[in-house]
C-alpha cells in the first residue's frame, strides 16, 4: 500500500513548477538537519568576509578547472 501512496507522490512532484520544488526539497531538508540560528549566523560571517577578500583583492581566486587539475596530479603522482 505504501509503495503505490509513493507513486502516487512521485508522479505528483513530477509535474509541480520547479519553484514550488525548490521550497519543498527545502521544507525536507529542514525536517532533516533543522534550524541553528547561531551556527547560520557564523556562515553568513564567513561568506561575507570571504566576499571581501575577493572584492578587495587581498586573496587570489584559482580556476576551478586549475584545482580539480591539482588534485588529480597529486592523486596520480
Amino acid at each position: 500500500m505504501l509503495t503505490l501512496k509513493q507513486k502516487q507522490l512521485f508522479k505528483e512532484i513530477d509535474i509541480l513548477p520547479i519553484d514550488l520544488k525548490t521550497k519543498i526539497v527545502d521544507k525536507i531538508l529542514a525536517s532533516i538537519t533543522p534550524v541553528d540560528a547561531e551556527i547560520d549566523s557564523l556562515w553568513i560571517k564567513e561568506a561575507n568576509k570571504r566576499k571581501d577578500e575577493i572584492e578587495t583583492d587581498q586573496v587570489s581566486l584559482i580556476n576551478g578547472d586549475e584545482v580539480f587539475k591539482k588534485i588529480s596530479q597529486r592523486l596520480n603522482a
